[in-house]
């Protein structure tokens, strides 16, 4: 790896509360951000706020869904800036329903979004690290990926099949100068959890430990600390950083 190099990270689904603040984390740490994005309005909304904020990021657009669409876009960002070093596979959706009357569409969204793409835009970007001997590859999990959740058969199935890829990739790859961990966040104070009800809400922190949401600044701290040279020795991990909703 050239100590000069500048670094460039990808970060899926970039657009969103958290990835907005993996995204910013990552620029404040000296990294080229790539942002990907599904939805042109809201990209070019989110990338004026973040100019405003004085951030600068790349968006590339592509379904993280679609194979050939994410090989279009990591050529064309290699072609922009070189080779992604950092991936953070962060894009996901819910599609929540109790088994019995899940639908084959939700089961099936859910599983391409959340699981499926961690396969695209992995496969699109390993063969680059394992040439330059390099690379980060962070997996955007959940607590609900660890334990049961009612409701999200798809979701937890998806989540949990994300560490049994992390897991994997990362002793294929050990000795290659890479690593791949796993982070698993429990309830944090996104935009889509402060929007549920004041009393469904207060439900959830009261089961929290600690006694409160976790803070997306907090999930980003531990991207930056997996995406640093300084790991190398730490790969095929699960972080679970949930206020102990879920020990074990």
């Amino acid at each position: 790896m050239n100590a000069e190099k500048k670094h460039i990270a990808l970060v899926t689904g970039a657009t969103g509360g958290l990835g907005t603040h993996i995204a910013k984390r990552l620029s404040d740490d000296g990294y080229i951000v790539c942002a990907n994005y599904r939805s042109a309005a809201k990209a070019r909304e989110w990338q004026e706020k973040m100019q405003g904020e004085g951030y600068t990021f790349h968006l590339y657009k592509a379904d993280v869904c679609d194979y050939d669409e994410v090989g279009d876009m990591i050529a064309t960002i290699e072609k922009d800036h070189g080779t992604i070093d950092i991936l953070v596979n962060n894009a996901g959706i819910t599609r929540d329903g109790i088994f019995k009357k899940m639908s084959k569409d939700n089961w099936a969204d859910v599983i391409a979004t959340n699981l499926t793409s961690v396969f695209n835009c992995s496969r699109h970007v390993i063969n680059q690290m394992i040439d330059q001997t390099y690379g980060r590859i962070i997996n955007i999990s959940s607590v609900n990926g660890q334990r049961a959740q009612f409701g999200q058969v798809n979701y937890a199935a998806a989540k949990a099949g994300m560490h049994g890829i992390t897991k994997t990739l990362a002793i294929e790859v050990a000795n290659k100068g890479i690593t791949v961990n796993t982070i698993s966040p429990g309830y944090v104070a996104t935009d889509m959890v402060m929007a549920v009800p004041e009393e469904v809400r207060n439900k959830i922190i009261s089961g929290i430990p600690v006694g409160r949401l976790g803070g997306t600044g907090e999930i980003a701290h531990l991207v930056s600390f997996l995406a640093a040279p300084e790991t190398a020795f730490i790969t095929g991990a699960n972080y679970a950083i949930n206020g102990g909703q879920h020990v074990y």
